[in-house]
Formats: C-alpha cells, sequence, structure tokens
C-alpha cells in the first residue's frame, strides 16, 4: 500500500513566501526622501566640535587678495546642489571659484574663496558673512577682515540743542576705528551748578564714518534762568571732545506776560513824559515859531492912524 500524499495546507505557506521573495526582487527601488537636506557649511578645515574655526578670519593690507576655503557636508543620501554668495560688507569682497557646486551623497566639497580688501579701505576691522542656499535651507558663515595699517581714533560731538526738558546732539566717528563712547553732562545757571552727570557708557558702538543722533533727557530743568550746557565724550585710545550750548528759561502765563505788558507800558510812559517836561532853570523861555512878539525898544512905535 502506497504512502499518503502530502497535504497542500503544509506546503501553501512556503509557496507564499517564495512569491513574495520574487515579487520583492522586481519591484522598483523606493523613493529618496523628500524631507529637509542634511548638510552643512563651515569653515574648511581640520578641526572638529570645539577645535573647529567659528568664522572665516583674514587679515591683509589694502589692495590684498586673501584666500581661503569653504567646507559643504552633504550627509545625506542623494546629491546637493547648493548656491554660494557674499553678504555684508566684507562679504561683498568675497569671490567663490564656483557660485554652484553639487556634492553627492555623504561627501564633503571644499570650495576655494578669494577675498580682496579694497584698495582704499582704512585699516581697521570689517565683517560680513558667506551664504549657501541648498535644498530649502539657508547656511550662514560669518567672515571677519581686519585691514592693516596705521589707526586713527577720532570723535566728535556737534550740533547740541536745548528745547525744554531735552539735550540734542550728534556723535560722529571720523577715524577708522570702531569706538564705544562714553558721555558726561553738565549745565551752569546764573546762580551755579544746575545738572552734574558724571561720565558713563553710551549704549552705543559707532563704526568708522558713522553719525549717530542722541538725546538727553533733563525732566528738572529749570523755569526761569539762563543756561549753558557743555557734553563732553571720550573714547579708548585717548578720544576726546567738547561742545556746548546756551539756552534762556522764561516761565510762560497770563498773568506772567501781562505783568511784563504793565512793566512795558509804563517804561514808555515815564519816557514820553520825561520828554515833554518844561525846563526848570532861570533862563527865559523862548517863544514858539509862529507867535507875535513884543515889539523891542529900537523898534519906532507907529502912531495911531499913521500908514505904512
Amino acid at each position: 500500500m502506497s504512502p499518503p500524499a502530502p497535504c497542500l495546507c503544509r506546503a501553501l505557506p512556503v509557496l507564499t513566501a517564495v512569491l513574495a521573495a520574487l515579487l520583492y526582487g522586481l519591484a522598483p527601488p523606493a523613493a529618496a526622501d523628500d524631507g529637509p537636506a542634511d548638510w552643512t557649511a563651515r569653515p574648511a578645515g581640520t578641526g572638529t566640535g570645539r577645535d573647529a574655526r567659528p568664522y572665516v578670519y583674514l587679515e591683509g593690507t589694502p589692495g590684498a587678495v586673501l584666500q581661503d576655503r569653504l567646507a559643504v557636508t552633504n550627509s545625506g543620501r542623494a546629491p546637493l546642489t547648493v548656491r554660494l554668495r557674499g553678504d555684508g560688507r566684507a562679504g561683498g569682497w568675497i569671490r567663490f571659484a564656483e557660485d554652484t557646486v553639487t556634492v553627492p551623497a555623504r561627501t564633503r566639497a571644499d570650495v576655494p574663496l578669494a577675498l580682496t580688501v579694497p584698495p582704499d579701505a582704512v585699516p581697521g576691522d570689517a565683517s560680513g558673512e558667506a551664504v549657501a542656499i541648498g535644498g530649502g535651507e539657508e547656511v550662514r558663515v560669518p567672515v571677519r577682515v581686519r585691514t592693516v595699517g596705521a589707526t586713527l581714533a577720532a570723535l566728535t560731538v556737534e550740533d547740541v540743542e536745548i528745547s525744554g526738558g531735552t539735550i540734542r546732539y550728534v556723535l560722529v566717528n571720523r577715524g577708522n576705528t570702531t569706538l564705544r563712547p562714553r558721555l558726561a553732562v553738565r549745565a551752569e545757571g546764573v546762580f551755579g551748578t544746575l545738572l552734574d552727570r558724571p561720565e558713563r557708557p553710551l549704549p552705543l558702538e559707532l563704526a568708522p564714518g558713522r553719525r549717530a543722533e542722541r538725546t538727553e533727557t533733563w525732566p528738572d530743568a529749570p523755569a526761569l534762568d539762563a543756561v549753558t550746557v557743555r557734553l563732553r565724550v571720550t573714547a579708548p585710545g585717548g578720544v576726546r571732545d567738547e561742545a556746548e550750548a546756551s539756552a534762556t528759561y522764561l516761565p510762560v502765563g497770563p498773568a506772567v506776560g501781562g505783568g511784563l505788558l504793565l512793566l512795558g507800558g509804563l517804561a514808555v510812559f515815564a519816557s514820553g513824559a520825561y520828554r515833554r517836561r518844561r525846563p526848570t532853570g532861570r533862563t527865559a523861555p523862548q517863544p514858539l515859531r509862529g507867535e507875535a512878539q513884543p515889539p523891542t525898544a529900537t523898534e519906532p512905535l507907529l502912531k495911531a492912524g499913521a500908514k505904512t
């Protein structure tokens, strides 16, 4: 007697597994992830972590061409196209070897850049950014440039004005270095000092060639006085300048105004009365022009009825 045939129900799981494997091999590859690109841009170098450069730093004389590299790292699973440009004052001095770079997956590309210091650049510091745009994201890398040469620190305080309880003035950086000014204020009136504010730092960083309009409040300004206000500004490097302005404070009101008008009227009246007063000496009064004068002894009298 022959053995029984194997049950088809036992072979069904095996057949299903084989069919699934065949279908998986014929299926197309899965599409790449369309999420945000996984990439970075930073100054090129071998350092990592704390040893990595936080920004591009270059130093040279006016007209010099300085070189560096920007590292673009693509950690994603698909190629990445990045556009490069400069931004800001120092960023405008940058030219990249390629403005558009395609970086393969899991690859780092070091893009050379050249920064040309303008021939007329004044000694001092300038800043900007190297900008990389790709995969819907933007990365900004700080760029700092120091132009080597003789430095000049110069600061002036100008256009001082006084209006009620407000003192207005303008600070101008006339040198080639960035300044952090300090200010002292003093006001003198007829009877002495009215305001004395010691020197203090201002919340201001003034770049070369820049000017800043500022105000000082004077809540307890006098109501009646002649005032001279003096401003003194200083900055590191021996910078110092002073300026002053004067103002007269007069009370304004109906009663005070009426009193001033009354005093003025009395003064005018008294002056006119003095001019009209006759002399009181022994000198005989002079006859007014046009009055008849009595005959003198040297003039003969005409007889009554005599013809002339």
